[in-house]
């Protein structure tokens, strides 16, 4: 599983205009199954996408896609990580 933060570098104006691609890029990558969970940060300052594990360069180069960092509006770090520990309900995420 990849946890991927987007921190936000450009005024919020900037990715508000953008909101609608970045939604469609999301869903395109809801739709094969890539991603599994995405939001805004609280604050404000950037988002976060769970990914599900796989090929990290492929997962990088799909990242470049988004609106948000195609216009330099955000940057992106991905961390992979397997999880070893979950709540109950949420075992699924283990196998992820």
């Amino acid at each position: 599983m990849f946890v991927v933060t987007l921190t936000y570098i450009r005024p919020l104006e900037e990715l508000d205009a953008l909101m609608s691609d970045h939604v469609s890029w999301l869903k395109t990558h809801y739709a094969s199954g890539l991603f599994i969970a995405s939001g805004r940060q609280v604050p404000r300052k950037g988002g976060v996408i769970l990914a599900r594990s796989g090929d990290r360069m492929e997962l990088e180069a799909i990242l470049k896609d988004d609106p948000f960092v195609q216009t330099g509006c955000a940057r992106v770090e991905v961390v992979e990580f397997k999880p070893s520990m979950t709540a109950p309900g949420a075992e699924i995420l283990k196998e992820i």
